[in-house]
C-alpha cells in the first residue's frame, strides 16, 4: 500500500526533492501536503527522511554514463563520476549539506546515464507503439573490466509466486533465478515497477511443499527492470531482510545448495566475465605501445617509476636505454614535461615526441622535442626535423597519459565466494610488497611508435645551417650519475614460446671468435635454443653469432656432430655472464643442434624438469596488468578465423573510448551488445589482403603495420554512407591519395590511423582456469563452447589515431586543415556518448 501511493505521489516526492535541504523545507511540504491525509503526509515525511540519511555509498560511472569518467575526492573517499554528475554532486552537496541518499540517487539519475537513456528510449518506442528493433549485424563489442563479481551463487530455479505491489495489486508471476538475498522474476510486461520499489512476494510454489513460516511474505527491493519481449518482462530484485526469519534463511540456503546440481546454478555473470577477461588476455600481450607508470608524490607528478613490457612493445623500452643500459625517460619525461601534459584538459593527453641519439666517445645522447614545443619555436623547428631526421636513430611517438590507480590493482573473481573455500585464498588484494610498487601510482602512460620512413623523408627536406647544428643542444638531456631507479616488470601471460624450454647443467664451450674461447655450462635448453652461463663477463651483445661446443652431450652420440655449433646471441644479462641463444640457420639443412635435442628431449621427458619463469615481484605484473585494463584508451579489434577467411569478431571499448568508438557509437545507439564496423575498411581488404598476409605470419612475427585514412561525413544517416575508406601498405606512396584526402578537408571530416596487425597464439586459458572450472561443473558443454569461441580469435589490432602526426606533413593548404580540425571539435563536442 505503502509503495502504492508513493508512485501515485512520484511527481509530487520530485518537487518535494527540489527543496529537501533547503532552511524553508518544512514550510514547503506543509504547503504542498496541505490536502493531504495525515497519514499519507506522514508517509512522504518518511520518504523525505529517507532521501536525507547520509550513506557512504560508493559511486563508480565507469562504463554507466556518457561522459569521460574520471576520479572524484569527497571526505577521504574516492568516487569515480563524470563532469556532469561531478556537477550535480557538487550542487546536491551544498544543498543538503552532506553526502546523503538524495545527492546519490541523483547524481545516478543523470540524463547521460545510460539506464536512464534506455528508459527513456524504451518509454517512447511504447508511446510509439513500436518496437524497438535490434540489429545483431557487426561485431560484438567488449566492454574492458566490465565483470563484477557476485557475492552468492544464483540458482535458476521456476516457481510460481505472487508480487504484492499494493493490497488491490497482487500479480502472478514466477521466478527466474533465485539466491539467499535475491532474484529474478518474470512478470507480464504491463506491470509497471520502478527502481527502489518495495514488494512483498509470496513463494507459492514452495508453500505448497514446505512449511516456510512466512506469515506475510518476503519484502523484496526493485533493482532494475529489463524488458526482454511483447510476452515478459524481468524484475531484479534484492531482499531487504526485514523479516528477520533465520530460519527461512538457513532453509533456503540448504535448499539452493541441496538443488544445484538438479536445477542449474545461473552462470550468466561468469560467463560475460570469461569472454571478457578472454578478449583482455588477448590484447594485452599484443598492444604495441609501452605502458609507463608515473607515481605522483606530494602533489606533483614524478618521474616514470615502472613499465610492464610484452613481446611487441619491449624494443620501445630497449630504445630509450643508453650505453650503461640505464633508461633515460626520466630526463626526456621531466616534470615540467610532466606538468605541462597534465594540464591539458582532456581525460587522455596527448601529444607527439621526437627524438634521436647521437653517440660521441662511446656514450649515447638523447634529443627530443614535444610538438607543442616546436610549435612555439619555429625557428628551431626545421633545424631539428632538418638533423635529426637523417638520423638512423630518429622516432616519432604518441604520447598518451590518463589517470590510473592502485585500486584498480585488485580484479576479483567473478565467482561467488559460497562457490568454494579455495575461492577466498584466489581473491586476495596486493601483497603489502606489490603495494609498496603501485601505492603512488597516480597516472598511466603510454609510448607508441608511430615512425614512417614516407613522413621521415619529409622531415629530412627541412633545410637548415651547418651553423646551427650547436642550438640543438637546447633539446639534448644530460646523464646523471645516478638516474633514478626504473623498474621494468615483463607481463606474464601463457608460455607461448615455440618450443618448451628444460632445466638442464651440462658443460659448454663458447666461441666468441677464433682467439676468445670461454668454458662454460648450460642453465636451460629446448630445441631451439641454449641459455648459457660463465664465470667471467663476456663482450658479446645481442645479434652476434657464436659457436658452441658440448663436449659432455657428445659423449653420448656418434650420430650428431656437437662441436662448433652456430648460434644467435639473442639476451645478455647486465652482468654479461648470462647469455640466450638460438640456433642461426643459413641453409634449409637440418642444424645439428635441433636434430640432436629434438631426440634428447622426446626421449627424456620424463627426466627432464620443464623450465618456469619467476617473476622478480610475485603479483606486480597482475597488479600492473589490472590497473591497464581498467584505463584502456585505444581501440582494439579482434580477428576471426572462419572457414578460409578473417573478419573482424570484436571491438573493445575501454573506460576512455576514442573517437572512433563515438563515430560509430553515433549510429549504434539501440545495440548496446554489437557494433558495425565493416564500412572502416576498404572493401575485402580484411577478407582477402590481411587474410593472405596473417596466414603467412607466425605469433613470434613482429606486428603488421598498415596506414588508414578515413573520411567522415557527419551529415550522412547511415555508418556505410557516413564513413569512407583507403589504406596504404609501409611500401605505398601516398600520391595516390592526393584527391581523397583533400575532399576529406575540404567537406568531411579526416582520420588517419596507424594500424598494428598481430598473429595470436592459443588463448590463456590459465588466466580463465578458475572461472571456466566452475562453469564447467555445472555446464561442461558451456565451458567449451566459451574456450572454442576464444580459440577462433587468430588475430589482435590496434587502430591508434595518427592524425595530428600526419597533418602537418601533407601538402595541403593550412586553411583547409584548420578548418577540417575546427569542424570535428564542434562534431564531437556535440555528440557525446
Amino acid at each position: 500500500m505503502a509503495e502504492d501511493k508513493l508512485q501515485q505521489y512520484q511527481p509530487l516526492i520530485e518537487e518535494l526533492k527540489q527543496e529537501l535541504g533547503t532552511p524553508g523545507f518544512d514550510q514547503f511540504f506543509a504547503q504542498k501536503t496541505v490536502q493531504l491525509s495525515k497519514s499519507d503526509q506522514f508517509l512522504l515525511k518518511m520518504e523525505m527522511s529517507r532521501l536525507s540519511q547520509p550513506v557512504a555509498r560508493f559511486i563508480d560511472l565507469r562504463g554507466q554514463v556518457a561522459g569521460e569518467v574520471k576520479p572524484y575526492i569527497y571526505e577521504g573517499k574516492q568516487h569515480f563520476m563524470d563532469d556532469l554528475a561531478i556537477a550535480v554532486f557538487e550542487q546536491e552537496i551544498v544543498k543538503h549539506g552532506k553526502y546523503t541518499l538524495a545527492v546519490y540517487e541523483a547524481v545516478m539519475h543523470t540524463d547521460n546515464n545510460f539506464r536512464v537513456m534506455q528508459k527513456r528510449a524504451q518509454q517512447k518506442d511504447e508511446e510509439d507503439d513500436a518496437p524497438v528493433v535490434v540489429s545483431n549485424h557487426g561485431a560484438k563489442l567488449i566492454k574492458f573490466a566490465s565483470y563484477e563479481s557476485r557475492i552468492e551463487e544464483r540458482m535458476n530455479y521456476a516457481i510460481k509466486i505472487t508480487v504484492e505491489v499494493s493490497r488491490k495489486n497482487i500479480i502472478s508471476a514466477s521466478t527466474s533465478d533465485i539466491s539467499l538475498s535475491g532474484a529474478k522474476i518474470k512478470v507480464h510486461p504491463k506491470a509497471v515497477f520502478e527502481k527502489g520499489q518495495l514488494l512483498t512476494i509470496r513463494l507459492v510454489g514452495l508453500e505448497q511443499d514446505f512449511e516456510l513460516g512466512l506469515k506475510s511474505g518476503i519484502q523484496y527491493e526493485v533493482v532494475a527492470v529489463e524488458p526482454v519481449s511483447r510476452e515478459y518482462q524481468h524484475v531484479r530484485l534484492k531482499r531487504t531482510f526485514v523479516e528477520n526469519n533465520p530460519g527461512f534463511d538457513e532453509f533456503l540456503n540448504s535448499f539452493i545448495h541441496g538443488n544445484k546440481r538438479r536445477y542449474k546454478i545461473n552462470l550468466d555473470n561468469t560467463m560475460d566475465a570469461v569472454v571478457c577477461k578472454g578478449y583482455e588476455q588477448y590484447y594485452l600481450p599484443r598492444v604495441s605501445s609501452l605502458f609507463v607508470f608515473l607515481n605522483k608524490v606530494n602533489d606533483k607528478l614524478t618521474l616514470p617509476s615502472m613499465v610492464l613490457t610484452n613481446e611487441n612493445n619491449a624494443y620501445i623500452h630497449y630504445y630509450f636505454e643508453d650505453e650503461r643500459k640505464k633508461s633515460c625517460l626520466y630526463s626526456i619525461f621531466n616534470q615540467k614535461r610532466l606538468a605541462h601534459l597534465n594540464s591539458l584538459p582532456s581525460a587522455v593527453k596527448e601529444a607527439i615526441l621526437y627524438t634521436f641519439t647521437h653517440s660521441d666517445g662511446g656514450k649515447i645522447y638523447y634529443y627530443s622535442a614535444f610538438d607543442y614545443e616546436l610549435t612555439k619555436e619555429p625557428e628551431l623547428a626545421s633545424l631539428f626535423f632538418g638533423f635529426g631526421a637523417k638520423k638512423d636513430s630518429w622516432r616519432a611517438f604518441k604520447v598518451q597519459i590518463m589517470p590510473s590507480y592502485h585500486e584498480d590493482a585488485y580484479i576479483p573473481l567473478s565467482l561467488p565466494s559460497s562457490a568454494g573455500k579455495s575461492l577466498e585464498k584466489l581473491n586476495k588484494r596486493p601483497t603489502p610488497r606489490v603495494q609498496g610498487f603501485i601505492q603512488d601510482v597516480q597516472n598511466l602512460m603510454l609510448l607508441t611508435d608511430i615512425t614512417d620512413p614516407r613522413r621521415t623523408e619529409i622531415y629530412k627536406k627541412n633545410a637548415f645551417a651547418q651553423s646551427q647544428v650547436n642550438l640543438l643542444k637546447h633539446f639534448g638531456h644530460g646523464k646523471a650519475n645516478t638516474p633514478p631507479y626504473l623498474e621494468v616488470v615483463a607481463l606474464e601471460y601463457v608460455n607461448l614460446r615455440a618450443h618448451k624450454r628444460y632445466l638442464y647443467k651440462t658443460g659448454a664451450v663458447f666461441y666468441v671468435d677464433t682467439t676468445t674461447v670461454i668454458e662454460g655450462h648450460t642453465r636451460d635448453l629446448s630445441v631451439m635454443g641454449l641459455q648459457i652461463e660463465v664465470i667471467n663477463p663476456i663482450d658479446v651483445k645481442k645479434g652476434d653469432l657464436v659457436n658452441i661446443d658440448l663436449p659432455e652431450l657428445q659423449t653420448i652420440t656418434k650420430k650428431h656432430n656437437l662441436k662448433g655449433l652456430r648460434y644467435k646471441v639473442m639476451a645478455v644479462s647486465k652482468s654479461k655472464t648470462i647469455i640466450n641463444l638460438k640456433v642461426h640457420k643459413v641453409t634449409e639443412n637440418k642444424h645439428p643442434a635441433i636434430e640432436f635435442f629434438t631426440q634428447l628431449i622426446e626421449k627424456n621427458k620424463s627426466k627432464l624438469q620443464a623450465c618456469e619463469e619467476s617473476p622478480k615481484v610475485p603479483g606486480l605484473s597482475t597488479a600492473l596488468r589490472n590497473m591497464i585494463t581498467k584505463s584502456v584508451c585505444q581501440f582494439p579489434l579482434y580477428l576471426h578465423k572462419e572457414s578460409a577467411h578473417f573478419n573482424v569478431g570484436a571491438v573493445g571499448r575501454g573506460l576512455y573510448p576514442t573517437k572512433l568508438h563515438k563515430v560509430l557509437e553515433s549510429f549504434n545507439q539501440n545495440n548496446q551488445e554489437h557494433i558495425e564496423i565493416s564500412p572502416v575498411f576498404p572493401s575485402n581488404f580484411i577478407e582477402d589482403e590481411l587474410s593472405d598476409a596473417l596466414r603467412k605470419r607466425t605469433r613470434q612475427d613482429k606486428p603488421l603495420k598498415y596506414t588508414l585514412f578515413l573520411r567522415f561525413d557527419p551529415d550522412k544517416k547511415t555508418l556505410s554512407e557516413a564513413v569512407k575508406s583507403q589504406i596504404l601498405k609501409d611500401e605505398d606512396s601516398l600520391d595516390s591519395l592526393f584527391l581523397f584526402i583533400k575532399k576529406a578537408l575540404r567537406k568531411e571530416i579526416l582520420f588517419v590511423f596507424q594500424l598494428h596487425v598481430s598473429k595470436t597464439g592459443r588463448p590463456d586459458t590459465d588466466y580463465l582456469a578458475n572461472e571456466l572450472k566452475y562453469v564447467s561443473h555445472y555446464a561442461l558443454h558451456k565451458a567449451k563452447d566459451l574456450e572454442e569461441a576464444l580459440w577462433d580469435v587468430t588475430g589482435v589490432c590496434d587502430l591508434i589515431d595518427i592524425t595530428d602526426e600526419v597533418l602537418p606533413t601533407l601538402d595541403i593548404e593550412a586553411n583547409l586543415v584548420t578548418g577540417m580540425a575546427e569542424k570535428k571539435r564542434l562534431w564531437f563536442e556535440s555528440h557525446t556518448l
